[in-house]
């Protein structure tokens, strides 16, 4: 389903159980529209139907699917998707009954997510994924095998079992084998990260995280300048980049951009991708990226955080950064403020605020302290070291040594608190 220049046309089906969750079975239905158009595919039509349970065979109702069907092949479209996961019986139950082809969501989103791994780090967590939803998924290809497995049966010979169903465990074997290939080589790369994190261990780190397409690879370019890829498409990066940033009196922190979240993001999926979520488990600082031009954006804070609790990240302080400020009205700025704590309105597009977003970040991870020291006059190692850390305000020397007055990060304070004068 890769994307052509003639889009394959697709009709969209979802189940609603509850009628009190409808607008949100509408909210992801429309979501999957995008994702579709990512990969190339022009829906259609839209189709939510209401039930009581998921049917046993075919998903779906058999009379409502044949109707779809009989849609499908008026209008020329070619495939149907599933704004759910589907059970590999249940794809095949309406392949065979109703000839079409099947997708589902999580199928889109590998299409998506394939096209876009662009480092050894993406592609391999990509293909991590593909062959978990593939393993049970493996059809009978070699069934045409079968028809020696009677008469095997009939002379006694050791083929009790098909010839196609042997070949299927052959190629589950295989599929399990690249699997934990795929393991050990992440394994590799999570044990890298994580060697050079420890390098790294006194410099504070900060992570942009956020629904796709909310702006994060914008923000993190005008951050930084590191020129990432920005583009209005969903997933458009799935690699988690990281530049050092710089602020006064020589702090450094580290900041990395991640992979965007969605909504029902199947869980092997999140799993996939645990190397490039360490940036994000490993955070001192969140910066939790909203596009408020987007009006299901409190679904999509609802998205992150439930992905977040999923990697167990979920406890990490945050600054909700409400993005695309630019293309909302003014009247809005102070609703938005008001309904949301510990957030700043932003503009990554034009740069408004962002200088003071990264007031915001120093002053939460380099909180300051206005103190008054004296050194003796022998440690110059102290005092050019405090004047390296420190904004000095006064220095007075005096016979007992140098009075400083000085604003100090807390965090920096330790090796200088045996001079600190207390009246």
């Amino acid at each position: 389903m890769r994307q052509q220049e003639s889009r394959m046309k697709a009709i969209l089906v979802g189940v609603c159980l509850d009628q009190k969750d409808r607008e949100s079975k509408q909210h992801s239905i429309d979501e999957l529209e995008r994702l579709a158009l990512t990969v190339g595919v022009e829906t259609t039509a839209k189709y939510i139907q209401n039930r009581k349970q998921i049917d046993k065979t075919y998903f779906l109702g058999k009379g409502f699917l044949e109707n779809i069907v009989g849609k499908m092949e008026e209008t020329g479209v070619e495939i149907l998707i599933f704004d759910n996961e589907l059970s590999p019986s249940h794809a095949r139950n309406i392949r065979k009954k109703f000839d079409i082809d099947v997708a589902d969501r999580t199928e889109i989103i590998l299409n998506i997510f394939h096209e876009h791994a662009s480092t050894k780090e993406a592609r391999l967590q990509v293909d991590l994924a593909e062959m978990k939803y593939q393993l049970p998924r493996l059809k009978k290809l070699w069934s045409h095998l079968d028809r020696e497995r009677g008469s095997a049966k009939a002379a006694g010979g050791a083929a009790s079992r098909g010839m196609g169903e042997k070949q299927i465990e052959i190629d589950k074997r295989k599929v399990r084998e690249h699997i934990k290939t795929i393991h050990r080589s992440l394994k590799k790369i999570m044990m890298r990260k994580k060697t050079q994190r420890k390098q790294r261990e006194n410099i504070k780190k900060v992570c942009l995280v956020g629904y796709t397409n909310a702006g994060k690879s914008m923000l993190f370019n005008r951050l930084t300048n590191a020129g990432v890829l920005v583009e209005n498409k969903l997933f458009a990066t799935l690699d988690s980049t990281a530049r050092k940033l710089q602020f006064e009196k020589g702090k450094e922190i580290v900041i990395s951009d991640t992979v965007g979240f969605i909504s029902d993001l199947p869980h092997h999926l999140v799993a996939s991708f645990h190397a490039t979520l360490l940036d994000v488990e490993d955070a001192d600082l969140l910066l939790n990226v909203i596009d408020i031009s987007d009006p299901d954006y409190p679904k999509h804070i609802d998205a992150v955080q439930k992905v977040l609790k999923q990697i167990k990240s979920d406890d990490i302080p945050q600054i909700k950064v409400l993005n695309k400020m630019d293309r909302n009205h003014d009247s809005k700025v102070e609703e938005y403020e008001n309904l949301h704590a510990n957030a700043m309105l932003i503009s990554a597009k034009t740069g408004e605020n962002v200088e003071r977003l990264l007031e915001k970040i120093d002053n939460f991870l380099h909180a300051s302290l206005e103190k008054v020291l004296l050194i003796p006059h022998d440690d110059q190692k102290a005092i050019n070291h405090l004047h390296k850390l420190g904004m000095i305000l006064n220095s007075e020397y005096l016979d007992e040594g140098v009075r400083i007055k000085v604003v100090i990060n807390q965090e920096d304070l330790g090796e200088f608190e045996k001079f600190v004068v207390v009246s």
